[in-house]
């Protein structure tokens, strides 16, 4: 904290006449007076830092102060004289006019009492920071001289903060100036001014307009903050909610090496981390995701250039490393937590908050440099879904990070330099390098927006999300591949890898109104096998996931045969060493790949639909489906019929691949243990008899996995006769069945429903199949055990669901895309059932 004795001249004025103020002595009841950025400063300084969380001091030009500028300098006539035929739409008459107004402030001096008091606000900050020789023997070797030549002046970021800035329905993110490593009081003076000068920006200037705020309303504070040294660690974004699906309960969280313009700005592609909140609040480890970012370039400070910032390229050995540790990911999520608690709390309504950190490099320190309140999740309808489908497909040109699940189509304008945005056509889709608030002028006309750089959180993602407009970041190559002129959709409905197709692809809209749902006794679970889709499913109105197959985690991210992973020494072929080494680089003990994506793939699920029950079926792949990853023909017998098989539990306790199940186990331990998604229910699958079934259980107990431990219920998939038929001495085993209806109809009917031959007799809605699924039914229920069914009849077909209700079914777990009209044709039904 700023000392009293530091603050006594400033605390004898008024704080609304102050023309500058501490950030200890502000708070979020001061937007008026100092702006979004300065006013959340103080607030996290007076109430967060008890709490544990860092924010760098500082101080703030008022509100006051820039309007006791304009008012003594005469500017406001002219300024509205400039702006009379201001025309945002005409990009040209734009520039001129925020080039003149800009230029007019600054060549109009500060006056002199605001000149004093920044300065001595400056120089007290100098004199708490000021450096000493030995600290600066700490620095790199070229700062060193440097740093003792001005080691009476703190190194300071210069931040505009406007008075209509970080409110809860609009962001302004970028609007006005930041200048970071300014130091010596000319400099900070300079900054200020031209921080004062950015209130009129083009983008500024642009985006007041569109969002109907007064030009002449606003007026602009500046910060002047104690820099991280993150040039020498590394900073990012993070926003306590998901930032393209809305999902409240995972903070996302950015990361790159230097000052955080870069991932700010979109020039870099950063690691991106998911940490789960509910179970970190509880004291778990909840890391649901990590993915390494190329992370290109670095932001650092200019030693005698000339400049206070530039850019150099990271070396490669450490792009392919994570920007932070475990630990340090896991503060950055707690700290996400407690800001928007407390924003949550002050606001008196759910706050989402939109955080900048930074790491210093010389302590190894964490802190918060922003927090302001997400401006597009928070601000959505809850009772609507909105799902963009298309209708057709074609050629992928480019691939990226997807940003807004939605779809544009258009002509492509690709414009590499902001200086030609007057070239660009209403409509067209924008294809460029990365955009800065420069860009805004047009971005809001655009169709869809395409990037070479930047990740979830740079400034091409948060204005896309802002104005409704889907866009893809960090393709690579998007401006050399896609030509202008050229006519192409970009689709980011299709998970989180976001694709730009050739041609125009039909695609629609559908809508679906949530209010007044009906309630069902039958639990309406769903189906679902891709973790990058759960956050944005569990938006439908289900009581949990009764189907998540492991088969699409290890066939989509992790790729490899865990039997490969496990040998990779041996391996024979060596393209298949090098692939695979290539896909586990970070990964010394390859296992533990195996371990990690799975965890990760399982905990997302788990976390999306947290806390309803979430089944998860261990892995079911058949010997020729194993044989197709990566050295997976090593390992793999050739089977005449796989289908009916080694495959399932038959697997998991056979001493050629036992290894490879007791890595699953881990990998389930990990998540119900270390994140405390104890919601998680496994499922063993294709389980022949019950005498199997104790051998699975003994094979798992051995990983720490004890049924009726830490509420571990375990389940069997019901698709094998034998399991209806053995039904009472399955439930001995067993907690609960779920009926598969497409095996046991083929294994009940006795037909392959691969071949094409006998394909016209596969229907699950065969007497014989109801039957077996009638009789399953009235075993489980009257040895008290659970029952659902997870296969395709009841998606497929509306009576099959009524049949299973009318039997009693605890559970139908469904493909998202049916279970809004199937949910209605149960509740119709259970009326019936009690209307008699």
């Amino acid at each position: 904290m700023v000392q009293a004795t530091e603050r006594e001249q400033t605390l004898q004025t008024p704080k609304e006449k102050a023309l500058v103020l501490w950030f200890e002595d502000v708070g979020i009841a001061d937007i008026p007076l100092v702006g979004g950025k300065n006013a959340s400063l103080g607030e996290m300084i007076r109430q967060l830092t008890p709490k544990g969380v860092n924010v760098p001091t500082g101080f703030a030009t008022t509100a006051y102060a820039y309007r006791y500028f304009i008012e003594q300098a005469g500017l406001e006539k002219t300024l509205r004289q400039l702006f009379s035929d201001l025309d945002v739409e005409n990009v040209k008459n734009l520039r001129m006019r925020g080039r003149q107004a800009r230029a007019l402030i600054l060549n109009t001096p500060f006056p002199e009492e605001l000149e004093e008091a920044i300065t001595q606000a400056y120089l007290k900050l100098c004199d708490r920071y000021g450096t000493s020789a030995e600290f600066c023997e700490k620095l790199p070797p070229e700062e060193q001289e440097e740093c003792k030549r001005y080691s009476s002046d703190v190194d300071v970021a210069v931040r505009s903060s406007a008075t209509a800035e970080d409110l809860p329905d609009a962001s302004f993110a970028g609007q006005q100036e930041t200048y970071l490593n300014v130091y010596g009081v000319d400099a900070v003076l300079e900054a200020c001014h031209k921080c004062f000068a950015s209130i009129f920006t083009d983008r500024a200037i642009s985006y007041r307009t569109i969002k109907g705020f007064d030009h002449f309303e606003v007026a602009l504070s500046v910060g002047v903050q104690k820099m991280v040294r993150s040039d020498l660690a590394s900073s990012g974004v993070m926003f306590s909610i998901d930032t393209e699906t809305g999902f409240k309960n995972a903070a996302l969280i950015t990361a790159a090496y230097g000052l955080g313009e870069n991932v700010v700005q979109g020039a870099v592609n950063p690691d991106e981390y998911f940490v789960f909140k509910p179970t970190l609040k509880q004291g778990f480890k909840p890391i649901l995701e990590k993915r390494l970012g190329s992370k290109e370039i670095k932001m650092i400070y200019d030693v005698g250039g000339g400049k206070q910032t530039k850019n150099v390229p990271v070396p490669e050995s450490e792009r392919g490393k994570y920007a932070i540790n475990d630990d340090e990911i896991l503060t950055l999520g707690k700290w996400a937590c407690i800001i928007e608690d407390h924003y949550s709390d002050v606001r008196g309504t759910y706050s989402p908050m939109d955080i900048e950190w930074a790491k210093d490099g010389l302590t190894g320190e964490l802190f918060i440099v922003q927090a302001r309140p997400e401006t597009v999740q928070s601000q959505k309808s809850a009772s609507v879904i909105k799902n963009f489908k298309l209708n057709g497909t074609s050629n992928v040109l480019v691939t990226g990070r997807a940003v807004g699940e939605m779809i544009g189509a258009g002509k492509a304008r690709v414009i590499l330099d902001v200086h030609r945005i007057d070239e660009f056509q209403p409509g067209e889709v924008l294809v460029t390098n990365k955009t800065d608030p420069d860009w805004e002028p047009i971005m809001k006309r655009a169709s869809a927006i395409v990037t070479n750089q930047g990740g979830r959180t740079c400034h091409a993602a948060i204005i896309a999300r802002e104005m409704g407009i889907p866009a893809i970041v960090g393709c690579g190559n998007a401006t050399g591949t896609l030509k202008t002129g050229q006519e192409i959709t970009v689709s980011c409905s299709e998970g989180e890898e976001g694709r730009v197709y050739e041609g125009l692809v039909p695609f629609e809209v559908q809508e679906t109104q949530l209010d007044n749902l009906p309630r069902t006794r039958t639990k309406i679970l769903m189906n679902v096998g891709n973790p990058e889709e759960a956050f944005g499913l569990s938006a439908i109105p289900c009581d949990g996931v009764g189907l998540a197959r492991l088969e699409f985690i290890i066939a989509n991210h992790i790729k490899a045969h865990p039997l490969a992973l496990m040998n990779f020494d041996t391996l024979e072929d060596p393209l298949v060493k090098k692939e695979i080494a290539e896909l586990t680089a970070l990964y010394d003990n390859k296992p533990d790949f195996f371990v990690d994506k799975l965890a990760h793939g399982i905990g997302t699920i788990a976390a999306a639909f947290y806390p309803n029950p979430v089944v998860v079926r261990m892995s079911d792949f058949k010997s020729n489906e194993y044989a197709n990853l990566l050295g997976g023909k090593q390992f793999e017998p050739h089977e005449e019929n796989p289908m009916i098989g080694w495959r399932g539990a038959s697997r998991y306790y056979d001493e050629k691949y036992r290894a490879a199940y007791g890595l699953e186990c881990i990998a389930l331990k990990r998540v119900r243990d270390e994140m405390g998604l104890t919601n998680v229910i496994p499922m063993i699958p294709f389980c022949r008899t019950p005498d199997e079934g104790r051998r699975v259980l003994a094979e798992m107990e051995k990983y720490g996995l004890k049924r009726g431990e830490n509420n571990l219920q375990v389940y069997v998939m019901c698709e094998i006769p034998n399991n209806v038929i053995l039904a009472n001495q399955f439930s001995e085993v067993f907690d609960g069945f779920s009926i598969g209806s497409n095996d046991l109809t083929q294994l009940t009917l006795g037909l392959d429903r691969d071949s094409a031959l006998v394909a016209h007799l596969f229907d699950e809605r065969n007497e014989g199949v109801k039957e077996m699924v009638r009789w399953v039914i009235e075993r489980a229920k009257k040895n008290n055990r659970k029952i659902g069914i997870c296969g395709q009849a009841p998606s497929d077909y509306p009576e099959f669901a009524r049949f299973l209700v009318e039997q009693g079914i605890d559970s139908i777990s469904l493909n998202p895309d049916t279970v809004l009209k199937t949910m209605l044709e149960i509740a119709k039904t259970e009326a019936e059932i009690a209307n008699g």
